[in-house]
């Protein structure tokens, strides 16, 4: 021990004092405090950016040609991708399987099944948000009519 440390303790008392937490306490308090951090951030709409630069969203397009190939496409589904099936190449009994498969499918993971032509359909999971709708019929007198 050198001479300055042992002035330094000659002239300082230092004494100590303690004092007793509850844990129990200070951890329910903890959780009350993150609870209202929680409802706070549950009516903000705040995304965490680095998180998002990090995730790929990715979209398949498929041409199924039998009912066999619609486990395919659910997986794809159900790994939170967007899924847009052209049903063209199936028959009609077919078609109705895979769609009945699918729509299952996309209600088991809270997604959206939307029609968007004739034969096409488009398959979302919940973290996809769809706005707008695709008009199926021509009117008269639409711009569509006129070439635009």
């Amino acid at each position: 021990m050198s001479l300055k440390n042992k002035i330094k303790t000659f002239f300082t008392d230092e004494e100590y004092e303690y004092e007793y937490v509850d844990s129990a306490a200070d951890e329910s308090s903890y959780v009350e405090e993150q609870q209202d951090i929680d409802t706070r951030k549950k009516g903000k709409n705040v995304v965490n950016l680095t998180q998002m630069q990090h995730a790929t969203t990715k979209m398949v397009l498929c041409e199924p040609r039998t009912y066999d190939e619609a486990q395919e496409i659910a997986d794809n589904i159900v790994n939170r991708r967007s899924v847009v099936i052209n049903l063209q190449r199936v028959d009609n009994t077919q078609k109705k399987r895979i769609v009945d498969f699918l729509s299952g499918t996309v209600y088991a993971v809270k997604g959206d099944i939307q029609k968007l032509g004739a034969e096409t359909f488009l398959c979302t999971p919940d973290n996809v948000d769809v706005t707008g709708n695709i008009t199926e019929t021509i009117f008269p007198g639409d711009d569509y009519e006129r070439g635009w």
